[in-house]
């Protein structure tokens, strides 16, 4: 196997999504080969059509609850529907992609010797009772909500992650992700920032759910992917000893309610839209909050974008994007 400190080749499952595509960017750029898996079932082409000619990179179209026979030196797991919209599509196919996936890639990981980093999220924590999060709290989740089949999915690969780490001694990265926007965002997932973007730069309603003071905190995704590779790029310890796995939460610790983020989404546009309120979602949290500590004492990172820098950035992928699709 090659040494961590010179070119590697890097899977990474679901890469033709929003994340993945990003953080393929950023590997290929530091001179990695990169393997993209993904079924595209919320990942698109879209994202990966400038990385086609790429020499180092490579595309399988592959759903990872089968398994997959490659050689590599990493593994990101990243796949899995990550919107509510999306993910309570199939619910059942949602739980497997988290479970079966995590198995699948654990397995492959095993053979290979191979370090594995886990797309975790912050779901985890469900409604949370404790506030900021830190890592050493176990979570408010309803097991059997419409949201479960993502927030138990993760946890339950969390367990397999950590259950590997200590059965096999594999070396695993697991990343709690908070609420992340940018460029690539899928125009109809649901998500907050999408949605109102989206529905701004059409001049339709905007529309909050509850009474718009519920929190959340959210980074740009360049700064989530530097905190990625940071995190995947920890040395091994002396003697054979694991890196260390985490739990480590990835997010913007700057909290903002839902109708502050409105409210700045229609000054940046400039639009005309009306906000208006519709009734919360079940299991829905109410607070979403990063605690960050652990990320700067053991990576030395924390956010750099302003959420008004990234909300610019982001704005003008959409209004390009609408304005291709209003052409065809």
């Amino acid at each position: 196997m090659r040494t961590y400190n010179s070119r590697k080749r890097v899977l990474v499952t679901g890469g033709a999504g929003f994340l993945g595509s990003h953080l393929i960017d950023r590997l290929l750029e530091r001179g990695d080969e990169v393997v993209c898996a993904d079924n595209l079932f919320t990942g698109t082409k879209r994202n990966i059509e400038h990385l086609l000619i790429h020499p180092r990179f490579e595309f399988i179209r592959h759903d990872v609850t089968f398994p997959l026979f490659i050689e590599v030196d990493q593994i990101y797991n990243l796949a899995c529907p990550a919107s509510p919209i999306h993910y309570q599509h199939d619910p059942v196919q949602t739980t497997k992609t988290s479970v079966h996936g995590a198995i699948n890639m654990l397995g492959l990981a095993k053979r290979l010797k191979a370090r594995i980093f886990q797309a975790s999220t912050s779901e985890v924590y469900g409604d949370p009772s404790v506030h900021p999060q830190v890592e050493e709290y176990w979570g408010n989740v309803n097991p059997i909500g419409t949201r479960s089949c993502y927030d138990e999915g993760k946890r339950c690969a969390e367990t397999l992650f950590f259950d590997y780490y200590r059965q096999h001694r594999l070396d695993i990265r697991v990343a709690r992700i908070f609420n992340t926007y940018g460029p690539r965002m899928h125009p109809n997932d649901g998500r907050v920032v999408s949605n109102f973007i989206v529905q701004a730069l059409q001049g339709e309603d905007i529309t909050l759910y509850g009474d718009g003071l519920q929190t959340r905190s959210f980074c740009y995704v360049d700064d989530l992917v530097e905190g990625f590779i940071r995190f995947m790029d920890l040395p091994a310890g002396r003697g054979g000893e694991l890196g260390f796995p985490g739990p480590i939460n990835l997010g913007n610790p700057g909290e903002f309610t839902i109708s502050q983020l409105a409210t700045k989404v229609i000054e940046l546009t400039g639009s005309k839209s009306q906000i208006v309120f519709l009734p919360l979602p079940s299991d829905d949290p109410l607070q979403r909050q990063p605690d960050i500590t652990r990320a700067k004492e053991y990576l030395g990172w924390e956010p750099k974008v302003q959420l008004e820098e990234g909300l610019k950035r982001t704005i003008a992928y959409f209004d390009e994007l609408l304005s291709e699709g209003s052409k065809q």
